[in-house]
């Protein structure tokens, strides 16, 4: 989670025009915290994100919030949504240091330091342009827990190509009416390299290959040539499925409720 990465300063800043939200702005930047967790410590890492989650809310935290989605290798996304180096600045856990005392706040991160090799942060960007939700551009998907992460790495030269193609593919996706929507993010600061991540949603498993086959019925030849031609500008292409967590999740009270978004 982003939890012990929150507890110093960080400069992660997305240098682009950012709108207030993914429904009304141009882009909507996320600060991720990733963690990979180690297959024997999934449960152990789970426990301790509960009780963060309720010292939390037992103490009222009111300047801290995150949203996290599991993926079925072990990695856990810690996402909150930001507008500027201000959200990251003021976003940190002093208030439950003071409430809970120092003793008792350490031992969550030093439970959480057991459980993985690996984390960092970086930020990604939602980009509508890019994204097919015929209903309206939300994160928010009701119902639908469950996600598809495909993850597209492009080099620099191919950028432009490779969101031409993207576009083509919506405008496709759109002509012919599909019922398989989906939401396109690009990698921002804190990252190496270009990739774009196309984010879908479902009730569950069966319901997302169901729609992904009766989709490629859809789209035909046609999308099939289309896909070909998307794919000649990637360099690396990985699925991962998962789901959002909203048991492991966190929203100050009163605050809408976030558990299914990305």
């Amino acid at each position: 989670m982003k939890i012990k990465s929150r507890l110093t300063s960080f400069l992660f800043i997305v240098g682009l025009a950012l709108g207030m939200s993914a429904q009304q702005g141009p882009n909507q930047a996320f600060w991720v915290h990733e963690d990979q967790v180690k297959p024997s410590m999934m449960n152990e890492y789970e426990k301790t994100s509960k009780e963060l989650v309720e010292a939390c809310k037992s103490n009222n935290i009111s300047d801290i919030n995150w949203t996290v989605a599991s993926m079925n290798d072990g990695t856990y996304l810690s996402i909150t949504p930001i507008k500027g180096m201000s959200d990251i600045e003021n976003m940190n856990f002093n208030d439950l240091r003071e409430k809970m005392g120092d003793e008792s706040f350490s031992k969550i991160f030093e439970d959480f330091d057991k459980c993985y090799d690996k984390h960092g942060d970086y930020v990604t960007i939602l980009i509508p342009n890019l994204s097919y939700m015929p209903d309206g551009l939300s994160t928010s998907t009701p119902g639908q827990n469950y996600r598809v992460w495909h993850r597209m790495d492009v080099s620099p030269a191919n950028v432009q190509k490779f969101q031409a193609k993207m576009k083509e593919l919506k405008d496709m996706f759109a002509s012919k009416n599909s019922k398989l929507p989906y939401r396109v993010y690009r990698s921002g600061f804190g990252n190496m390299g270009d990739s774009f991540v196309a984010v879908l949603s479902a009730k569950d498993a069966m319901d997302y290959d169901s729609r992904s086959t009766e989709n490629q019925k859809l789209l035909g030849e046609e999308g099939d040539k289309l896909f070909d031609e998307l794919f000649d500008y990637v360099d690396a292409y990985s699925v991962k499925r998962g789901g959002m967590r909203p048991d492991l999740s966190y929203q100050p009270a009163g605050e809408a409720n976030n558990n299914a978004k990305d």
